[in-house]
């Protein structure tokens, strides 16, 4: 079965990692691939972070006595790698060996009203390596870090009107320098200046859980209501497949996407909640 429309069109590899004996995962909110093509899989089960090859070959894993809630994942353009913890209340940054760098935030403790955090849900990196963090599912707001990690700023309010938020769960920045935010309950993506001054939105999505922007500046979407979406930076859909809930169709949504990533050869992955073990790689048709 074929999924997308006109360039991007995409097939299913099935069954395509292999886990170690006697290991299993839980839900998968978050994926990402690195510069050396490794594929991170953030997963909510006993060993939190996996890594495979592009052909789903178990190379190693990482973060057992530290991740405790997976959500969100980035990897910069020096293959740092930062995890947001929802339930913990914190973000953390490591090494590909899973060295831990940095934490932002004080485990297990919500920030006060409007501080950070308050389960957080993801991160991106901006042009002079300042740190943007969505914050959350307690809070509605943005929260811009220096590189170091001293807070300099945050935005955002619950409500339904520009700067406002029902659940801010995933940012980026775009080659534009706009920062992108998956205003997941208004079913919006809001854009930004790096500041937190805004710009304009994107409506008419599906609760959009994740965003991913290509090499080829392309925005890849991953939706809740069982939806992946592509988009050009000025809002054009060029590709667009999703499901009914519950199909166990491969290529189809048994659950909810949550996390998506592409690796070098424009293949996708993408994870999903609501239901153990569903990570699926659409391969692009060339």
């Amino acid at each position: 079965m074929v999924f997308g429309q006109g360039t991007h069109q995409y097939t299913v590899q099935e069954n395509w990692w292999t886990l170690p004996d006697g290991w299993e995962f839980g839900w998968v909110p978050a994926v990402a691939v690195d510069s050396q093509d490794r594929v991170y899989v953030y997963s909510r089960s006993e060993h939190p972070m996996v890594v495979f090859d592009l052909d789903g070959n178990f190379l190693t894993s990482w973060g057992d006595d530290i991740l405790k809630d997976a959500h969100g994942i980035f990897i910069d353009d020096d293959d740092n790698i930062y995890c947001t913890e929802r339930d913990t209340h914190v973000m953390r940054k490591f090494t590909t060996d899973g060295e831990l760098l940095m934490t932002l935030g004080t485990p297990d403790e919500p920030g006060a009203d409007g501080e950070p955090f308050n389960k957080p849900t993801d991160l991106a990196i901006g042009p002079d390596g300042e740190m943007y963090i969505t914050d959350g599912y307690g809070n509605a707001r943005v929260h811009k870090y220096s590189p170091d990690g001293e807070l300099i700023t945050s935005w955002g309010q619950p409500g339904t009107g520009p700067s406002e938020f029902d659940l801010p769960h995933c940012v980026r920045v775009d080659p534009r320098n706009r920062l992108m935010v998956a205003d997941r309950e208004n079913n919006r993506i809001q854009f930004f200046t790096l500041d937190g001054e805004y710009i304009e939105e994107w409506g008419d999505l599906l609760h959009p859980d994740t965003i991913f922007i290509g090499d080829d500046d392309l925005v890849y979407i991953a939706e809740l209501d069982q939806r992946i979406t592509i988009m050009t930076l000025d809002g054009e859909v060029i590709s667009q497949w999703g499901s009914e809930p519950g199909s166990s169709v491969p290529g189809e949504f048994m659950a909810c996407p949550h996390g998506i990533w592409l690796d070098s050869r424009g293949d996708i992955y993408v994870g999903e909640v609501q239901a153990d073990a569903r990570l699926q790689k659409f391969v692009r048709q060339r």
